[in-house]
């Protein structure tokens, strides 16, 4: 099976508290399939070598009152952050 996205030498930091980890990781569907040593082909693939690979983050403490004012969408802080804000 060929996955649509393959991300190849990353640091894995899977959000679990355990350390982080090189490896390969690929999706196929949107989800994540396999990480570990991949060889496989992939539509898509990313060197994610020196980069960390981590699921999304959330902050849950942000002050947009007064961005809000003049960017009703935050965009700015989204595209920054890479964060989803609550």
């Amino acid at each position: 099976m060929a996955y649509d996205l393959l991300i190849k030498h990353g640091l894995i930091v899977d959000g679990s508290g355990l350390p982080a980890f090189r490896a390969d990781l690929g999706t196929k569907n949107g989800k994540i399939v396999v990480i570990g040593r991949l060889d496989r082909l992939a539509k898509q693939t990313i060197n994610a070598d020196g980069r960390a690979v981590a699921p999304g983050f959330i902050d849950n403490h942000a002050h947009y009152d007064g961005q809000v004012t003049w960017n009703p969408l935050c965009t700015f802080s989204i595209h920054f952050q890479n964060a989803i804000i609550i």
